[in-house]
């Protein structure tokens, strides 16, 4: 029986678990590891935030929905792999694997930023569930007495549209509250110009996004390098200083510490057209933990964002790959980098498509409407309801 090793327990781990039970059965022996004991569903974490959902609304416990499957569950943290004498080392102990599914997700890189962050810093961020639960408290405060804004991304990001969705969000909220004049927003971003999301821009997005953030009258600062945030001031690399009361910006991002030294420079993994990793043939990798490479060079460091969308495509890939593997049968088909994705915009949204990911494509669509508000709503519960139900094989 073959033992396989699923570290990470969001939308890379929980797809590959899901899917390498149903395709392999009692052929494998398989144990997810996650330092988290719960799913989260991170396209939600904006809303939560402000105060639009809940805790209990976007999470689904991991143990039961695993367990029901045959998946054993350990609720730990990976402190390193031993890709020689294929162990995981835990704070629990040794876990040897004939097969490894690297799914952890990103290390927050506040450090390389001073003064950055919820934790040592003077900032607030939304990228994980206690974050965002931190950034909800410190919002409603500042309602009480609101003024300037800051929001953004600082150099070397990767995930763009988390920031984007805050602004436009704080915009909708306060204009409901019938206090947006008390409190003017600056968006401040790495990108060489607004709509370039890390990829280059979509289509039309460029000026579809800077009449959006001109409606809204939202100033935008691009090309900014933030060399360090101070209590009530954002200071750039070009001399500005830019005052806030309230500010959330989104981090660059690196590899776990425990996978790190499989990995380049930033610690992400170098992955061929399976997800297999290009030195150890039976270590895999999904989402976030892999690397990608800009599709060009910008002014200031930008990174390639992976959305959950391509995070659970590339899971697929792996857990095919590695259940050919097992069974015999023939390898699927290489892992095609495209995505779709929705996009909250406060009172409407935007539908971004995108195939393949990066520049030349095929197709490129960026388009904007209240229907995709709704959408985005309504595959929040379809998604929750496939992960509580263990149906990843689901579309």
């Amino acid at each position: 029986m073959a033992r396989i090793v699923i570290l990470g327990g969001s939308f890379g781990g929980l797809t590959a678990a899901f899917e390498l039970k149903r395709l392999l059965g009692e052929k494998a022996d398989i144990t997810l590891l996650s330092d988290m004991d719960k799913f989260v569903f991170i396209p939600s974490l904006p809303w939560l935030a402000m105060g639009w959902r809940k805790a209990a609304d976007i999470t689904v416990p991991l143990k039961p929905i695993l367990e029901r499957k045959g998946i054993h569950f350990i609720h730990g943290e990976a402190k390193g792999i031993d890709a020689d004498s294929a162990k995981v080392v835990t704070s629990l102990g040794e876990i040897p694997y004939d097969y490894l599914v690297i799914a952890t997700g990103p290390s927050l890189a506040f450090e390389e930023v001073p003064g950055f962050g919820p934790d040592k810093g003077h900032t607030e961020c939304i990228f994980t569930l206690e974050q965002s639960e931190k950034a909800n408290k410190a919002w409603n405060k500042f309602l009480e007495e609101p003024g300037a804004i800051i929001t953004g991304s600082v150099q070397g990001v990767s995930c763009f549209g988390p920031p984007y969705e805050y602004a436009f969000e704080m915009d909708y909220e306060l204009r409901r509250m019938e206090i947006r004049h008390k409190a003017p927003i600056v968006f401040i971003t790495s990108e060489p110009y607004i709509g370039h999301f890390g990829i280059g821009g979509l289509r039309n997005s460029k000026r579809i996004m800077e009449d959006e953030f001109a409606k809204r009258d939202i100033k935008v600062i691009t090309n900014a390098v933030v060399e360090e945030f101070i209590p009530g001031e954002a200071r750039l690399k070009d001399g500005s200083k830019i005052p806030f009361k309230f500010g959330m910006f989104a981090p660059a991002m690196k590899g776990v510490p425990a996978v790190a030294h499989l990995g380049n420079p930033r610690g992400f993994i170098p992955v061929d057209g399976k997800c297999r990793h290009t030195k150890h043939k039976n270590i895999f990798a999904a989402g976030v933990a892999v690397a990608i490479a800009p599709p060009e060079q910008t002014p200031i460091p930008t990174g390639v964002p992976k959305t959950g969308f391509m995070t659970v495509k590339m899971a697929k890939t792996a857990a095919y790959s590695i259940a050919s593997e097992i069974s015999g049968s023939p390898m699927p088909a290489s892992y095609e980098m495209d995505v779709l994705c929705l996009m909250d915009m406060g009172n409407t949204a935007a539908l971004m498509k995108a195939k393949p990911l990066l520049p030349p494509r095929q197709e490129s669509e960026l388009k904007t409407g209240v229907l995709y508000k709704w959408s985005k709503a309504l595959f929040e519960r379809y998604f929750l309801w496939k992960i509580k139900h263990g149906l990843c094989n689901l579309p």
